[in-house]
């Protein structure tokens, strides 16, 4: 018997669009999170403040007031009452797996799991970029080698020019004029 597809359907670009970097970290913010595991912001902290064990540094930090504002000017249109006047917390991929342990909710694992999928997937294309540019550094370095080579051909070519535009020197016997 097959099991049933999950009616929670949440498109990559959704959750990709959530995902910003702070501290040099991909993370996603409480209230964005809270959205998508179907559960209000406060009950999602509540949550983490309880198990605070479960979340260390590098899996979930709360924001500084500077970088919160900086999260806030780069949101073009400010919903009334989406931003609190507390400063979200901010979690990493490891973060948000621990999440779905916490919350227990079946919605919760699904959307967690879905996250985790698409945080691998944009590992994968960085991963795949990086190969692309190192196989155009290798074409470049190819290519100017080969530059230099023409370089080296083209000032053959020229010295060759340079030699069949002097004068030359007959050679042989000549026969004097009036004999």
């Amino acid at each position: 018997m097959k099991e049933e597809i999950s009616s929670l359907i949440i498109p990559n670009e959704v959750i990709v669009n959530k995902i910003y970097l702070f501290r040099g970290v991909k993370v996603m913010l409480d209230s964005d999170l809270a959205e998508l595991f179907g559960v209000e912001t406060k009950q999602l902290k509540q949550q983490v403040r309880r198990n605070a064990e479960r979340f260390p540094e590098h899996f979930m930090f709360e924001l500084t007031k500077e970088e919160n504002e900086v999260l806030r000017s780069q949101i073009v249109t400010l919903e009334q009452g989406k931003y609190s006047k507390y400063l979200p917390f901010a979690f990493s991929e490891h973060g948000i797996l621990q999440l779905s342990n916490v919350l227990k909710s079946k919605q919760a694992i699904e959307v967690s799991i879905k996250i985790i999928d698409v945080f691998v997937q944009l590992r994968t294309m960085v991963l795949s970029n990086t190969e692309i540019r190192l196989e155009v550094e290798k074409i470049k370095k190819k290519v100017d080698n080969q530059d230099k080579n023409i370089e080296v051909i083209f000032r053959y070519f020229d010295e060759l020019l340079e030699q069949q535009q002097r004068p030359r020197k007959e050679i042989g016997y000549k026969i004097p004029k009036g004999k």
